[in-house]
């Protein structure tokens, strides 16, 4: 019984070792957009601009480039093929402007190109989705009415989320990396790209934290099962 508490709280020490990195992920993007988005890029241009550069030099014309309401809100849309920028990023022209639209446009060209990842990501979005909300309900559905089968379902729908979540790192990093290399080529100076850097590593933190609490909650489940 002791080994078996044990076990079933290497699972708790993960979520709340992903809830530490977590706040200290936010903490970091938050001061780091604040830094630089009072840093001026010196080409000059806004983060809307920057952005419509990168979609129309691989030929993505196509793709709209749209303004949205709230702070950090900013993303791609595969559905509708709309890149989506917040206020201080559509038209700010820091380096953590630049670098955010950069990164938003990169998930653009990933969808364009096909890269690997990114596909996998969008095919897991609708199980992901499911394996979310019907967690808690399937498991204590399971408990209540002793049927381990419910139980299972909801741990086998959850590892579709934290598919989701860990697919979404190399999907995350690469969107980065073309965001780096697009603005290193067009001339961008090593201190801003240095800027650059840094925010979009601090942003890339939360995505790794959010796979490490996935991934306690699952080997939570699957030992407390274990346990049944």
């Amino acid at each position: 019984m002791y080994l078996g508490f044990m076990d079933i709280n290497a699972g708790f020490l993960v979520i709340i070792a992903a809830m530490i990195l977590g706040m200290i992920a936010r903490s970091m993007v938050t001061g780091r957009y604040k830094k630089y988005s009072k840093v001026s890029a010196g080409g000059g241009l806004s983060g809307s601009t920057v952005a419509r550069r990168i979609l129309d030099n691989y030929g993505l014309s196509n793709i709209a480039v749209e303004q949205v309401q709230g702070h950090l809100t900013d993303h791609y849309d595969p559905r509708t093929g709309v890149l989506r920028l917040s206020s201080g990023v559509f038209d700010g022209s820091s380096v953590a402007a630049i670098g955010i639209a950069a990164h938003e446009a990169g998930h653009a060209v990933q969808d364009a190109m096909g890269y690997g990842p990114f596909k996998v990501r969008q095919k897991l979005v609708p199980v992901a989705q499911l394996g979310s909300q019907m967690l808690f309900p399937l498991i204590i559905g399971g408990v209540f009415f002793q049927m381990t089968a419910l139980y299972y379902i909801g741990a086998a729908l959850y590892g579709a989320a934290l598919l989701f979540q860990l697919v979404t790192l190399p999907v995350e990093f690469d969107a980065s990396h073309r965001a780096v290399a697009y603005l290193e080529k067009t001339g961008m100076p090593g201190d801003e790209l240095s800027g650059v850097r840094k925010v979009l590593s601090a942003a890339a933190m939360t995505y790794v934290a959010a796979a490490l609490a996935s991934l306690g909650q699952m080997i939570w489940l699957l030992l407390a099962g274990r346990r049944r």
